[in-house]
């Protein structure tokens, strides 16, 4: 399978670096009192407006978050995979979550005390400095992603989005076996930003062309260069 030159860190917020490798003694402050759950898919992890108690690491799974305007409309604007924590900008800022956590399947997910946190960071300068690094990088990606999802079409919007997902589920499959995104058609529109009826026209097409597969509401890629470059990314 052709490799595809794309600079990904450009649209993922690289959370699973946080806690990944993380010195043995740091991670014991953070899992002292750490509760595990298994979540249904749907169950929410937080929501938007609420203040946060803790924090959460996903270790199976995945998670969507998104915002919802006046007409209760979802939009999301990230999907976190396994290894991925969530939650720690409201907790380190002191403030209400500004988006809501749900889980696209069902997945384990571990929640890490406030301040059990809070005191890791404290007393761990790699954890900090991981924190540091990984926020400022999320500032460029929230500006690239903003920049992109409003200068494309929605054709293109989709293509790009197929390509983000993909790095999300590629690590589930043979390195060259075809990525298989398991995502409800709405959470899909609600990703690229469009109508489902819409979603559901351009994958038709993107079928026709050859580019993907579907079985039941899975997506298979099986040209992701292609659809690389109909987001113009190559």
């Amino acid at each position: 399978m052709p490799t595809i030159d794309f600079p990904f860190d450009k649209f993922n917020y690289n959370s699973d670096a946080i806690l990944e490798g993380l010195p043995e003694s740091d991670f014991a402050l953070l899992s002292r009192n750490m509760i595990t759950h298994t979540y249904k898919k749907g169950e929410i992890l937080f929501r938007e407006g609420s203040y946060p108690t803790g924090i959460y690491y996903i270790t199976k799974g995945k998670a969507k978050k998104y915002k919802t305007d006046k007409e209760g409309r979802e939009q999301i604007f990230y999907v976190c995979r396994r290894g991925e924590v969530l939650g720690y900008h409201a907790l380190i800022s002191e403030e209400k979550y500004t988006d809501t956590a749900a889980t696209i399947e069902e997945s384990v997910v571990a929640f890490i005390p406030k301040d059990d946190f809070l005191k890791a960071i404290q007393l761990s300068s790699v954890l900090s400095h991981r924190l540091l690094k990984v926020m400022s990088h999320e500032f460029g990606v929230l500006v690239n992603g903003l920049a992109v999802f409003a200068q494309r079409t929605v054709r293109e919007r989709l293509a790009l989005s197929l390509i983000i997902l993909r790095d999300k589920y590629k690590q589930e499959h043979h390195k060259d076996s075809p990525v298989e995104l398991d995502l409800s058609r709405d959470d899909l529109a609600k990703f690229v930003g469009t109508a489902r009826e819409t979603l559901v026209r351009l994958l038709h097409d993107f079928k026709e062309d050859g580019f993907i597969e579907t079985n039941g509401r899975k997506i298979i890629l099986l040209k992701p260069l292609e659809i690389s470059q109909i987001a113009d990314l190559c």
